[in-house]
């Protein structure tokens, strides 16, 4: 059983969470870079990373090498320890190179969407004074008037960028690194830009030790057998902490092969897991739902898939979907991960006890060496198990704090180093961790706190929804409603009025869902996280907008 303990602190008593498994140990003195690439050279001719589509690849002797022509490249063009070089590439075979090369030269490793505008890359690079970019032709347009160097990546040569493969072939043929400095384990080596749960994004600082420390965590289950084994699929953004730590980072330093994607296109997707027989998929909400429901899935040999585990993360999985998913591919296993940028992954379910069918909704156990604690969060008094708090968690992970943020870090990480994480949840008697909602999305309807993915999951589970979204509406009476936005398959019959009686006829009534749009689609950022606020001002602007017009015709 996982062990948690009551700590007295004054008169105040702490309910202190730890995992059932036993600590890990995190080794001492070794970067990122060197941690994930330790004993590499035995596996030099075995690829790393293919691209799904091109069939590219690169093996592991290609990302040692790489990595150091790179790293020593970076030095000679000025890159000092803790200067932050900002990566703004789709998914491609060489990322994971890029990323690392820039932690070995003592760099900051800044990873951005290139589906962002110009105007967000710029504020990017002045947030983190980035000192240089990584990029390639196609987005090379959006950062050549930052006036920073800029690295290209790809075949083409592009006028005023400097080309990756000459210059890491220059760096090579170059005389010794004189400039070098140690990077030390407790040195920066990630800025990620959080999403910005609390609006405005920010600089997520992130040391090796901290990154270190949270393999050591996820990776305690993969025994020696398994080294070299595991084909992952590379899908999930690079430019998020996930994607580069859990994904790249994970999968070299179990030595095995990650099959690159640039973005999700169902065909291709389904062609990329048979034909490079993906065993481990990382995936978003959005994706389980085409699989689902899309019948394009039907036009495919599924007994051909050597799938055992998808797992995704970003947001709760409604229980039906799951329902679903296993019915249709009975052999994979779905594991739940809850995670965030300024921690990485916090919990992890795993498929070993006949995956959780009684707790299918539950994002799994506290991984080793990490502590939560659930908090009321108005008098910050830590909660017993089966309450539900905001969920503190604090471990070697844990951000050193936001760059140049100093008050937005004493906001987030408190002065005995537990992380808040605005997350609503609760630990059962079993140590399974399930996370509610976000404090900032309960929907408070006169009074009582309705959580929108609760009845999320109630409208998917109607068979006419394709997809949906709640958000609060306010409302003179009841402070705020329920609003829902639905996506209906094609065909459906129903009316805003079914929909809200099915709700109506699943929970409570102070839950029920009081105003239904039918919406083309459900707007979602790359991570598959709804994008509540454009749902939220779309709705009311229709509501105002109906309610006008019912005035004027009366």
């Amino acid at each position: 059983m996982g062990s948690s303990y009551v700590e007295s602190l004054g008169d105040v008593e702490e309910h202190v969470f730890r995992s059932q498994y036993s600590p890990v140990p995190i080794p001492d003195n070794v970067t990122l870079p060197e941690y994930v690439l330790q004993n590499a050279e035995l596996y030099a001719d075995k690829v790393a990373f293919v691209d799904a589509v091109t069939g590219k690849q690169v093996t592991y002797g290609d990302v040692v090498r790489d990595v150091k022509r790179f790293s020593k490249a970076l030095r000679s063009l000025g890159l000092r320890k803790g200067h932050v070089v900002i990566v703004l590439l789709p998914n491609v075979v060489e990322y994971a190179i890029v990323a690392l090369g820039i932690m070995a030269a003592g760099g900051v490793f800044s990873g951005a969407n290139p589906a962002s505008h110009v105007s967000e890359i710029k504020k990017q690079k002045e947030s983190a004074d980035a000192k240089i970019f990584v990029t390639d032709a196609t987005n090379y347009q959006k950062v050549k008037g930052l006036e920073v160097p800029v690295i290209v990546v790809g075949d083409e040569v592009v006028e005023g960028g400097m080309n990756w493969k000459k210059l890491i072939e220059a760096a090579e043929r170059g005389g010794g690194d004189f400039s070098k400095e140690p990077v030390e384990q407790n040195d920066l080596c990630a800025m990620p830009f959080s999403s910005g749960t609390t609006g405005m994004s920010k600089g997520v600082m992130l040391t090796h030790r901290n990154l270190v420390a949270n393999l050591c965590s996820t990776l305690f289950s993969v025994t020696r057998e398994m080294e070299g084994k595991v084909t992952t699929l590379g899908l999930i953004p690079f430019f998020h902490i996930y994607g580069i730590t859990g994904i790249c980072c994970a999968t070299l330093r179990s030595k095995g092969k990650v099959v690159v994607m640039g973005r999700f296109e169902l065909k291709k997707f389904l062609n990329a897991l048979i034909t490079h027989e993906v065993t481990f998929a990382p995936i978003v909400p959005p994706i389980i739902l085409s699989l689902v429901k899309n019948p394009i899935v039907d036009g495919f040999d599924l007994t051909k898939l050597k799938l055992q585990a998808v797992m995704t993360a970003a947001a709760p999985l409604a229980p039906e979907l799951l329902n679903a998913f296993q019915h249709k591919f009975p052999g994979v296993s779905v594991h739940e991960a809850y995670g965030l940028t300024e921690h990485s992954c916090i919990t992890l379910t795993l498929a070993t006890k006949g995956l959780g069918s009684v707790h299918k909704n539950s994002v799994g156990f506290i991984l080793p060496n990490l502590e939560v604690k659930f908090i009321d969060p108005d008098t910050g008094r830590s909660l017993p198990r089966n309450t539900p708090g905001e969920l503190c968690v604090r471990s070697q992970c844990v951000m050193q704090g936001y760059y140049k943020q100093v008050d937005e870090t004493a906001h987030t990480i408190d002065k005995n180093g537990w992380l808040h994480t605005g997350d609503v949840g609760f630990i059962d008697d079993e140590e399974n961790v399930f996370i509610i909602d976000r404090i900032k999305e309960l929907i408070k309807y006169k009074g009582f706190q309705v959580a929108p993915a609760e009845l999320e999951a109630i409208l998917l589970s109607h068979s006419s929804v394709e997809d949906a979204a709640v958000v609060p509406i306010p409302d003179e009476d009841a402070g705020e409603i329920p609003g829902a936005s639905v996506v209906l398959i094609p065909g459906a019959k129903e009316s805003e009025e079914d929909i809200m009686n099915y709700v109506a006829n699943n929970a409570a009534n102070y839950k029920k869902v009081r105003v239904v749009h039918f919406v083309e689609s459900i707007p979602k950022s790359p991570s598959g996280k709804i994008m509540r606020r454009l749902i939220k001002d779309k709705m009311i602007q229709k509501i105002k907008t109906t309610s006008s017009t019912k005035s004027q015709n009366v």
